[in-house]
């Protein structure tokens, strides 16, 4: 009896040893590894479960033992709210601290590139200006504006495959300031703003039904917003400009608008000659044809479109820029009007 007794205190005596043991092995591989100021960087894609967010992070030397992780995790009740992505970890940090920042999502921030596009640029401004600032290669980006192509949506279907135009996407890449992540490539950028045009069209109020009512298809209302964007300095005039523009339309007369010259000259000029107006031979120069140019010449604003769905009615059918300084316009009914307009801007330039 007394062997029996000893035998089982001895056998008592280990398990109490093996459970210490295991005990302090668990405790010892569920504490934090040495610290280190270095972070390791991690990515954890997406659909990535707990156990293999254990693993890559004990390769990774972040945590010891990958099965006490899991284990912890299952205690808790956590690991069903870790988010994808890549994150900097710094050896040293707890398993709450580990699981605090899967549960945020407290990613490493993508590089960014930022540029802003002015409104009324034309896309070959855009193609230059974003060259020179590092972010495309010109003709890759011109020839992704031509064609079309990788673009998808409904706004696409409206605009035509026309020969007549000298850029498919002309005004449908709207002037706004953008942040993409640093390696976009030509075809990211021209779609981001692509999808920036529809956006910003489906934010105005009853667009579609306002749309109808003018009669204009999308293409031709786009068209007229940046005749009205390439004319027009001051806001308050916008829509002025928009229903002189609609009211020579309806009189058949021609819009001769200098922006459409300038539009199809290599370069723009600072002052048109009388020459340039009539011997520049487009369906762009609208001092030689009648209606709306073919597409767009500019990236019209948002109050440019908003100008064109809503011009202000009047019988004007001139205006000339007062040399004033303001940008602002005179506004005439009759060409004798204009004549006499002419010259009172002229009498201000003198002033």
């Amino acid at each position: 009896m007394k062997k029996v007794m000893k035998w089982l205190l001895i056998l008592v005596l280990l398990a109490v040893i093996a459970v210490a043991a295991a005990g302090t092995y668990v405790y010892t591989q569920m504490q934090p590894v040495p610290e280190s100021e270095e972070a390791i960087r991690i990515t954890i894609e997406p659909g990535t479960g707990t156990s293999g967010i254990a693993d890559i992070m004990e390769k990774q030397g972040l945590i010891k033992n990958s099965f006490l992780f899991v284990s912890y995790l299952k205690w808790k009740s956590e690991g069903s709210r870790f988010q994808a992505g890549i994150y900097d970890l710094n050896p040293g940090v707890t398993y709450d601290e580990i699981i605090g920042k899967l549960n945020s999502g407290d990613v490493v921030k993508a590089e960014m590139i930022r540029f802003t596009i002015p409104e009324g640029f034309t896309v070959k401004q855009m193609a230059e200006k974003l060259a020179e600032e590092g972010l495309v290669d010109q003709d890759i980006f011109l020839g992704i504006v031509d064609e079309a192509s990788g673009l998808s949506g409904e706004l696409l279907s409206d605009i035509p495959e026309d020969d007549q135009l000298t850029h498919r996407l002309e005004g449908y890449l709207f002037p706004e300031t953008y942040e993409l992540e640093k390696g976009s490539t030509e075809q990211d950028i021209v779609a981001r703003m692509f999808e920036e045009t529809g956006k910003r069209l489906g934010a105005i109020a009853d667009f579609d039904q306002k749309l109808t009512a003018s009669g204009l298809t999308l293409n031709e209302l786009m068209t007229m917003a940046s005749l009205v964007e390439r004319e027009v300095v001051a806001d308050s005039e916008r829509s002025m400009v928009a229903g002189v523009i609609y009211n020579r339309l309806k009189a058949d007369m021609k819009l001769e608008i200098d922006a459409t010259v300038q539009y199809v000259l290599d370069k723009p000029k600072e002052r048109l000659l009388h020459s340039d107006l009539r011997s520049v031979d487009s369906p762009y120069n609208t001092y030689l044809y009648a209606g709306l140019p073919p597409g767009p010449i500019a990236a019209p604003s948002l109050k440019s479109v908003e100008a064109a769905l809503a011009p202000t009615a009047s019988e004007y059918l001139f205006y000339v820029t007062k040399k004033d300084g303001s940008g602002e316009h005179l506004f005439a009914k009759t060409y004798k009007e204009h004549l006499s307009n002419i010259e009172k801007s002229k009498a201000m330039a003198n002033n």
